[in-house]
């Protein structure tokens, strides 16, 4: 693996999904730890909340007393601000600072004010999870600063600070105020007032260049979020984001073009080894229609062909919508095998379907009520996900060609009913669609193709995106079809995404086997090995501008 030469003393990378798996950040950092630690073995100091209790450990961290022991052991922290040094639970075990913040809250008033003063940061109208955020923030920024003196960052050791999405953007600004020797590298992955823009139903693409970030943050209540995030951007040594998608959006919207474009990168030893692959997807078939067939009563046969879509709870943009729909026009096509979808995407669950885990349990295999969830939601009428399902009349009843499974929650191994995690699953599919409207990159069919799963997104996602323009767009060439969508054209894309999947149930076994392993070859060109170089660039940049910057 290629290794670049940058000369630096100490990379932080702050985050809020550090040892904190809520997000598609959380994948970005913990596979590309891996990497960093290759080429700058302990060099690097992830820094996260400290969220846990002794009642609710973290799974993802290990904490040691020997870790940065002797800056521990002299820290000085605001009063009330406490961390626990150790490693991040994921390959590579990089060094982890877990901070606990709930003392900045006090201070928050006169936070606020001093960057309004320095930086034009509009908290004014801040509310839902801005404070918290932002006290994690100050709390991080302090934990660098006393890292990075104890360290000699006075004495010309050289020092990177990362900070990842608008809610470390007052740790950056904080940085750039008191170490402006600090390089500072600011990442958006998704910028606040764009998705917002998308999830108020308001058409982002053909309408982007008529758009002012400003104006728009304040007709939609965001203007707290975005003030941060455009000062954050403004103010980095080096403004990056993950795709040429996003790039445009953030030229548009934060008013400054990302120096650096960095897609996210995958690694494989998330994935079964060949030789266990075989083993991994029959386990994960064998599963997901056991569930399906407890749920439903009915039979499912081993050629039942198995689809999903997974990721946040955006229902218009990640396309929750359109990929009910058209699973719908496919039953419409007369598919020659039974057809199981699921939409997997947590939302706000109550419990595992009590009678669902008895039938499991028995091995029973009769109608359930409802046949069309496994677990139970705290707001049933509400959920549109839900809704939509019972609108289009997915009915789940054995003379059905489609059933439709929703699945709201985290399968982390532990929900009760399949008990298995979303990556020990993903083998199990034979299709995955991400008919995303909204996606500056997209996880989740970069991980599908890594488990050797034939994947539709559109070319509104980043990853689309860099398919298209790797010229390998297609199942046999990629194992990826990217649909163009647009702000209008839903209903094609419906017909387009049908159409597609219909040509892979009916493919024979020697070409999904094909497609296989042109979906694994993707993946293989998408590895950190191959993007880490967008960092090392990003990096190169900061230190650059900062030393021309104190130059001065």
């Amino acid at each position: 693996m290629d290794c670049y030469n940058i000369d630096f003393d100490i990379l932080f990378e702050t985050s809020w999904e550090v040892c904190n798996k809520v997000g598609g950040i959380y994948t970005v950092l913990s596979t590309k730890a891996k990497t960093l630690q290759n080429c700058y073995k302990d060099k690097t100091i992830f820094i996260g909340p400290d969220v846990w209790t002794e009642e609710n450990p973290s799974p993802f961290f290990t904490e040691s007393k020997t870790v940065l022991k002797k800056w521990r052991e002299q820290a000085t922290l605001p009063p009330g601000v406490t961390v626990r040094t150790g490693r991040w639970n994921i390959p590579g075990k990089p060094i982890a600072v877990l901070v606990k913040f709930d003392a900045m809250y006090a201070h928050k008033n006169d936070l606020y004010s001093r960057m309004w003063q320095l930086y034009g940061v509009d908290s004014l109208h801040a509310y839902g999870d801005y404070d918290e955020a932002c006290a994690f923030s100050a709390a991080a920024a302090h934990v660098i600063e006393s890292i990075a003196r104890f360290y000699g960052v006075d004495t010309g050791k050289r020092m990177i600070a990362h900070f990842d999405e608008w809610t470390t953007g007052m740790a950056l600004l904080h940085v750039k105020t008191t170490l402006p020797q600090i390089a500072t590298v600011f990442t958006t992955h998704a910028t606040s007032i764009g998705r917002s823009i998308c999830g108020n139903g308001k058409p982002l693409y053909d309408y982007l260049r008529g758009y002012n970030g400003d104006q728009m943050a304040a007709e939609l209540n965001m203007q707290s979020k975005h003030s941060l995030e455009k000062a954050a951007a403004t103010q980095a040594d080096c403004f990056t984001t993950v795709s040429e998608v996003t790039a445009l959006e953030c030229e548009q919207l934060l008013e400054r073009r990302p120096d650096v474009v960095t897609p996210n990168g995958f690694e494989e030893n998330f994935v079964p080894a060949k030789t266990k692959y075989k083993a991994a997807r029959k386990a994960a078939r064998a599963c997901m229609l056991r569930v399906a067939q407890a749920l439903t009563g009915s039979e499912y046969t081993d050629d039942t062909f198995i689809v999903a879509t997974s990721g946040r709870c955006e229902y218009r943009n990640k396309g929750i919508d359109l990929y009910l729909d058209a699973i719908a026009r496919l039953g419409d096509l007369d598919p020659e095998r039974r057809i199981l979808a699921f939409v997997m995407v947590p939302a706000w669950v109550k419990d595992p379907r009590a009678d669902l885990a008895h039938a499991l349990s028995i091995g029973a295999a009769r109608r359930l009520e409802a046949p069309v969830t496994t677990h139970t939601l705290n707001n049933p009428f509400d959920d549109p996900i839900l809704s939509r399902i019972n609108t289009i009349g997915f009915t789940n009843d054995e003379r059905s060609r489609i059933t439709v499974i929703y699945v709201p929650c985290y399968l982390n191994g532990n929900d009760g009913i399949f008990n298995m995690p979303y990556y020990d699953l993903l083998p199990g599919l034979d299709a995955s669609v991400f008919p995303s409207y909204y996606e500056p990159w997209g996880y989740t069919p970069l991980e599908s193709v890594a488990f050797a799963v034939p994947t539709i997104t559109t070319t509104l996602s980043g990853f689309g995106q860099w398919v298209i323009t790797d010229e390998n767009e297609g199942f046999d060439k990629s194992g990826v079809a990217v649909v163009p969508r647009g702000d209008f054209n839903y209903d094609q894309v419906k017909e387009s995404i049908a159409t597609l999947l219909r040509t892979l149930v009916n493919a024979p076994a020697s070409q999904m086997q094909q497609y296989r392993e042109a979906a694994r070859r993707t993946a293989a060109a998408a590895a950190w090995e191959k993007f880490f170089v967008h960092y090392a660039q990003a990096y190169a940049k900061a230190i650059e501008n900062a030393e021309g910057r104190l130059s001065f």
